[in-house]
């Protein structure tokens, strides 16, 4: 008599597609909450921005004497940026491509944000986020 022993190692088809299924199914669960968090985390980078910005403008404003409604070049409120720094690079656009005011600013007037870039991050920033910087 021969005792034969065969030895099965390995997963079946069903345990694999069982594993599959459920990491589907967390992926399916992950991927907006992660996209909902990246364009939030867009909306706060727009946000710190024209608060620099602001702060830069009356920075210059300070140093250089200017008054109420005096223009102020992008270049002006470069200077007052860190330099090498993203918003620094930015050429007065946000992340989005769309131009902080129009690429226009002046003194004692709050940047404000692109009607553009507030339509697309709307949806994770309502209007109260953007208080003072919209519309």
């Amino acid at each position: 008599m021969k005792n034969s022993i065969h030895s099965k190692s390995g997963f079946t088809l069903v345990e694999i597609m069982i594993v599959v299924a459920i990491i589907a199914l967390l992926a399916s669960i992950a991927v907006p909450n992660f996209l909902r968090a990246r364009k939030r985390s867009q909306a706060t980078r727009c946000l710190n921005d024209l608060r620099v910005i602001d702060n830069s403008i009356s920075q210059y404003a300070i140093e250089n004497n200017k008054s109420t409604g005096n223009t102020v070049t992008w270049t002006d409120v470069q200077a007052y940026i860190k330099s090498g720094s993203s918003l620094y690079n930015s050429g007065a656009n946000d992340m989005l491509g769309n131009a902080y005011n129009s690429g226009t600013f002046s003194v004692d007037s709050i940047p404000k944000l692109s009607s553009a870039s507030y339509s697309k991050l709307s949806d994770v920033a309502p209007l109260s986020f953007w208080s003072p910087y919209y519309p």
